[in-house]
Parts: C-alpha cells; structure tokens; sequence
C-alpha cells in the first residue's frame, strides 16, 4: 500500500462550484487548498488574530458583510487589511453579496483570490466541506479489485492470478457494477468511512490474461461501471490448502483494517469449479442482512441450542 498527498487546485474548486471570480491572482493556478475546514472570519475582522488560520477558505456571509458595513470606510479597509495581510488562501462572498470596493482593491495588491457564489453561507459550506473531505481524505492504493454488488461496496484482495478479475467481469455479466481493478484508491472519508475508486488513468479498464485490457463501460454500457463506492466488507481469495479449518457456521468474524478503520472481511479459498461470483453475491446479502440486525450464523445456533434432540443436532454440525 502507498501513502498519497492530498490537495486540490483552488481553480477546480472554483470549477466545480462555478464561483464568480472576483479578483483572480496571475498565480491562481499555483494555488492549492490543504485543509477541508472553513472558516468565516467573524473574529479576524474583530481584531482577534490568535489561533487563525490561513490555509483555510475563508467565508464572508450575511453577518460578515452586515459587520463591515457598519464601518467607515477607513475602519473597513483597515480591517479588512489586517485580514488579507495574513496571506489566506482565498476568500469568498457567499449570497450573491456585493463586493466592497476596499476588499477588491486590497485583494489586488495582497493577490488574494477572491470569489463569489449565488448560494447561501450554510448551503456552500456544507457542501464545500463535503466536496473537501473527499478530495482531501487520507488515502492509501492498494492491489485489488471493487465492485458494487446488491448495494454493497466489496473489496476483493489476493494474489496476482488468483481470479479477481474474472470475478468481476462476472459478477458485472450478472447485472452488478465495477469500481477499479489492479489499483483500489481508498479514501478516509469520516472516521467511520472508507470510498473506494480507481486511479483516472485505468478508470473502468479491467486486465484479463489471455484477452489484454478491456473497456468494462464500453462493452457492457454505462449501467455496469460506477466511479465510488463505501467499502462495506473486505473478500480476500486465497488458494486452498488442504487440511485447513475454513469458517463453516459464520459465527467468528474476521475484520480487515484500513487507515485505522475496521472493515468486516471474509476469506475465501480458491479452487477449480467453486463459483466465485456466486459466492460473493450471497456474501453481499448477507452482510446486509447483518447490517439490518438478522445475523443468519446466529439463529441458526439458537435453534440448535433449542432443539431437543442433541443427537440430532451433532449431526447437524458435522456436515461436509
């Protein structure tokens, strides 16, 4: 697994949000956002300066700007000065407010990026954050394939050649839908949550042996490819050994841990003529069934534990 660092152009932001520019700087397209926290500058403009931050966008909403127009003119440009001279990554006008003069020439000379944007303060910042934590998450890359299956996000691991692939080349064949193959990147989203996705460059390309690169969205059509996912549960193939005690009942758990978090897993042995594909669909709906509180392994030890006849129920146990 191979660590990446994190930050965004502050031109694809602008992009992605459509803001208006205001004042934008020659260096614009040397400018990176690092941090997923915002902040409006209520205290700033007040004077208080100790714990600020400048890499954070900073917001000037409805109270901001009701602030500074009780000012004159020279207060205004004074505190709006202390404010630039602290070098922000940028800054922007939320609720299609107009821009004061003062903030425009001093944004000029300080080259502060400076935006607009017709949404409300509350609106842009929830949805600027989630945009952030999501470009911004700590993630790693990983060998494996993704797929989504019955709702679930899977992450299939295992050595090279062992089938991963052609797993899901089925499991699309039967309706399902492909995320990455070779190269996972896992974001951490929230400190609960993980997002699979590829790289851009092998975007919905699946490697077969024997066939080469295949376009999955091309042959298949758009329904069958999907950019992200949650990875809800980890499937690690492994070639089977003979003798081994694999998990017959369900009731130990496995886990997988990734960037501190705990994601259920499952192990898998390989061998000629079991159908992976399958296999993981019952996977997948059992784990749902897990999340929505009906734990099969579970029941079906409780009505062991009830049944009169022990015999039977020994017998019961020691299935194939």
């Amino acid at each position: 697994m191979k660590s990446l660092s994190y930050k965004v152009k502050l031109t694809s932001v602008a992009e992605k949000f459509s803001l208006e520019y205001v004042n934008k700087p020659d260096n614009i397209d040397e400018i990176y956002v690092t941090r997923t926290d915002l902040s409006r500058p209520g205290l700033p403009l007040a004077g208080f300066f100790k714990h600020f931050e400048n890499e954070r966008m900073q917001l000037i909403g409805n109270m901001e700007n009701g602030y500074l127009e009780e000012l004159s003119n020279e207060e205004r440009r004074s505190v709006i000065e202390n404010l630039l001279q602290h070098r922000i990554v940028a800054l922007v006008v939320t609720s299609g407010l107009s821009v004061f003069p003062e903030l425009l020439e001093l944004a000029r000379i300080y080259n502060t990026p400076v935006f607009r944007t017709l949404m409300t303060t509350s609106a842009f910042t929830a949805a600027l954050s989630s945009y952030l934590n999501v470009e911004l998450a700590e993630r790693i890359t990983t060998h494996g394939v993704m797929v989504e299956v019955y709702g679930e996000g899977i992450l299939i691991l295992g050595d090279s050649g062992i089938g991963k692939s052609e797993t899901a080349i089925e499991l699309v064949k039967r309706g399902h839908r492909f995320i990455a193959d070779d190269a996972v990147v896992i974001k951490k989203v929230s400190a609960i949550t993980l997002v699979g996705s590829a790289p851009d460059v092998i975007k919905h390309y699946i490697e077969l042996r024997g066939i080469g690169i295949v376009d999955v969205k091309r042959i298949f059509g758009m329904g069958s490819v999907k950019d992200t996912e949650k990875i809800d549960l980890v499937i690690k193939f492994e070639n089977w050994v003979s003798g081994k005690d694999y998990e017959r009942i369900g009731l130990d758990t496995e886990s997988e841990e990734i960037l501190g978090i705990s994601v259920p897993a499952i192990t898998i042995p390989v061998k000629p003529g079991r159908n992976l594909a399958v296999i993981i669909e019952i996977a997948a709906m059992n784990h749902r069934q897990k999340k929505m509180g009906y734990d099969t392994a579970m029941e079906f030890m409780k009505k062991l534990a009830e049944s009169d006849d022990g015999e039977e129920s020994c017998d019961v146990l020691s299935w194939h």
